[in-house]
């Protein structure tokens, strides 16, 4: 099983990112994928190579500016502690990545 990694992005790295991912643990439990999951400020994700990076699609600018991995795939969400948006938007990827 690969070692997937999924960082949690927000303006300070507290807060809504550490909500958006209590949401997504339960995502991914019922889908029996299991990650690395961690949050953090925006400044500090571009050097943190993860494979999926989950965010508010308020930052979807600020993400722009930054040197995003090839490799990692930004998940904008609307409502970061929507299970139904995490799940809606997540699937697609986790299939794309093979994890589902």
């Amino acid at each position: 099983m690969q070692n997937l990694t999924i960082l949690f992005v927000c303006g300070a790295g507290l807060g809504s990112s550490f909500a958006a991912q209590m949401a997504t643990e339960d995502v991914l439990k019922a889908k029996g994928v299991n990650a690395k999951l961690d949050h953090t400020d925006i400044s500090s994700a571009a050097a943190m190579n993860a494979d999926i990076i989950i965010t508010a699609e308020n930052f979807r600018p600020q993400f722009a500016k930054f040197n995003i991995s090839e490799k990692t795939t930004i998940v904008f969400l609307k409502n970061i502690v929507s299970k139904v948006e995490i799940e809606e938007k997540l699937s697609p990827v986790l299939q794309q990545k093979g994890l589902i």
